[in-house]
C-alpha cells in the first residue's frame, strides 16, 4: 500500500471515517456533511483510499423511494492501522513544531 497525501482534507475525512459505527457507516454525502468539505474534494480522496486499499466500498442492498443508493465506506484492517499512525504523527509533528491542534481554540 503506497502512502497517500495527507492533506488537511484528507485528514478530515480520515477522522469521519474513524468515527463512523461499524452498525451506521458513513456514506459519500455523509461524510461531505460530517467533514464540511464538498463532494469535489471528498469523493476523489475516498477514490485514492480505495485505490490504496485503505477503504472497502459496499452499495446500499435496499431500493429506497426518491433517492439513489448510498455507497458505504469502512477501513480495511489494514487502512485503519495507517490512518491512526498518520493522524498520531500529525499530531506529534504539530506539537513539536508548537503548533495548537487543528480545529483548537487560539
Amino acid at each position: 500500500m503506497s502512502n497517500i497525501r495527507l492533506t488537511k482534507p484528507t485528514m478530515a475525512v480520515l477522522e469521519v471515517l474513524l468515527n463512523a459505527k461499524p452498525e451506521a457507516p458513513a456514506w459519500g454525502l455523509s461524510i461531505c456533511r460530517d467533514a464540511d468539505l464538498g463532494p469535489g474534494t471528498v469523493y476523489p480522496i475516498l477514490d485514492r483510499l480505495l485505490e490504496r486499499g485503505w477503504l472497502k466500498s459496499w452499495d446500499e442492498v435496499e431500493a429506497h423511494p426518491g433517492r439513489p443508493a448510498r455507497r458505504f465506506y469502512e477501513f480495511t484492517g489494514a487502512g485503519r492501522t495507517q490512518a491512526l499512525e498518520a493522524l498520531e504523527a500529525r499530531k506529534a509533528r504539530r506539537a513539536r513544531f508548537s503548533l495548537r491542534p487543528a480545529g483548537g481554540a487560539a
